[in-house]
């Protein structure tokens, strides 16, 4: 068998070449020169008594053979990779690797990561920011904290936080609008909104029973950007319970109306690859962010 096999390097310079459609971008890619590369892509088409590229004055394509055997060069050196990080993965036991929502990590789980790192000192903790979904039968990511329906179909999830959304501005900016004593107030005001989530403010007025008069302003395409603007005097934003809590109670925000929270469907959710809730590192993780989620309500979330 490994003698019918091309050499490795070969199955590289076509991936790239294929991928590229240039031999010259392929070299820069995989660090080796024009002929390089030309050479191993000669190479295989020996190995394999085929044609692979046809050769033109400015340009190369793939012939039949080419596109077929590019394609499952592509598939199994995919593959390869995935089961790679996989084994580098498992072996790994020191690296825990925390993805998180960019408004949730900036807000919330990064002032506290180091009470994380100080618990469990056998962990080198990497903090990973995106709102992208987690594929964990592909990444090297252990546990994942997501703003969500804790709809993930291919991944448990289990809600740490619930939340709630209110009215909150800065202390300025309520003064200047003249105390802003009653929601009706608000149809002077400019509301700040988050992007992905436009209709809140419609189902906010409605939960009050007041029209929503004024639905434009200035949108932002996360959580954070938009407390941000709201605690620089740009206007009211619908403030997530848990991200703006510690801005309320510092003073940078102040809550108009605390008792009218609307219930909204998304909440905070643990997430990591099924079947590994009993991992070393998802247990460790999920015994950490349980205390922190316990304390944090008790002081900033009471009943």
């Amino acid at each position: 068998m490994p003698d019918q096999l091309p050499p490795l390097q070969t199955l590289r310079a076509l991936e790239a070449t294929g991928r590229r459609m240039s031999m010259t971008l392929a070299a820069e890619e995989l660090h080796l020169t024009h002929g390089a590369v030309s050479r191993q892509i000669k190479t295989l088409e020996d190995h394999l008594g085929v044609q692979l590229f046809r050769r033109m004055t400015r340009r190369i394509e793939l012939t039949d053979a080419g596109i077929t055997f590019f394609g499952a060069v592509t598939r199994l050196l995919s593959e390869l990779a995935r089961e790679a990080e996989e084994v580098r993965r498992k072996s790994d036991t020191s690296r825990l690797i925390v993805s998180s929502g960019v408004s949730f990590a900036s807000k919330w789980l990064t002032p506290r990561l180091h009470r994380l790192m100080a618990r469990y000192p056998e962990f080198d903790v990497h903090l990973e920011v995106t709102d992208a979904q987690v594929d964990f039968s592909v990444g090297h990511v252990d546990v994942a904290l997501r703003y969500g329906t804790g709809n993930y179909p291919v991944a448990t999830a289990e809600r740490i936080m619930n939340e709630t959304v209110a009215p909150v501005c800065s202390p300025d900016y309520r003064d200047r609008m003249g105390g802003l004593q009653s929601p009706d107030d608000l149809a002077n005001c400019q509301l700040i909104h988050e992007i992905g989530m436009t209709t809140t403010w419609e189902r906010w007025f409605a939960m009050m029973e007041l029209p929503c008069s004024k639905t434009r302003g200035p949108g932002y395409s996360h959580g954070s950007m938009s407390i941000e603007a709201a605690i620089r005097g740009e206007g009211v934003a619908l403030g997530r319970s848990v991200l703006v809590a510690e801005d309320v109670a510092e003073g940078r925000l102040v809550a108009l109306f605390p008792k009218a929270k609307l219930e909204v469907e998304w909440g905070y959710d643990l997430v990591y690859r099924i079947g590994n809730g009993d991992h070393p590192k998802v247990r460790a993780f999920r015994n950490w962010i349980t205390d922190e989620v316990r304390q944090f309500t008790a002081r900033n979330l009471p009943d």
